[in-house]
């Protein structure tokens, strides 16, 4: 009798730890969600703010045709991109085509102190930290997932209901880890 008691104690313990390790795996699963969310809003509120910043410039920078066309057309693309990786190529266009707009824009004393610009300029700075920020809160989110995914004894349960690893939302270029620096 008692090792009856004993094995129906050691299953229940066994269902017990399943059940807390897959209810972790979801709430990991949706914090990682929920953090990619906060970078989808924070990057369209910089991909927003980008055709204010172009009109701006075109204003003043009439004969600079080529370098807004080209943030015009990695804005595009950053817009359309889907995935994890595909948002990280966009980015790194988008992040080389707005640091070309900004050495057009030190060519025009007036556009530097145009107010509007310098407005715009203090969104931008703005955004690019938010985004810094949910960037590393998701892939401090993504890291929690994959290494209970990873870990055992919870990557069977992990297998067991196919949760998988996600993807972290890295940059290729270590200049384009940092802040951007918008002086004017």
């Amino acid at each position: 009798m008692i090792t009856i008691i004993v094995i129906v104690a050691v299953v229940v313990l066994f269902l017990l730890y399943g059940v807390s390790v897959y209810n972790r795996l979801v709430k990991l699963k949706n914090l990682v969600q929920e953090a990619w969310s906060s970078i989808d809003v924070m990057l369209k509120k910089r991909h927003d703010l980008i055709p204010n910043l172009v009109e701006t410039v075109k204003g003043y920078a009439t004969h600079e045709r080529e370098t807004l066309d080209s943030v015009t057309r990695a804005r595009t693309q950053a817009v359309g991109a889907n995935s994890v990786e595909a948002k990280e190529a966009a980015e790194k266009n988008l992040n080389q085509a707005m640091m070309n707009l900004f050495a057009v824009a030190e060519q025009y004393p007036d556009l530097k102190a145009n107010a509007n610009f310098q407005q715009l300029q203090s969104e931008l700075t703005s955004i690019e930290n938010d985004i810094e920020k949910s960037r590393r809160y998701y892939n401090g989110t993504v890291r929690e997932n994959n290494t209970l995914v990873e870990s055992f004894p919870s990557n069977i349960i992990a297998n067991m209901y196919k949760f998988e690893k996600s993807p972290f939302f890295e940059l290729q270029n270590i200049a384009e880890r940092e802040v951007p620096t918008v002086n004017f």
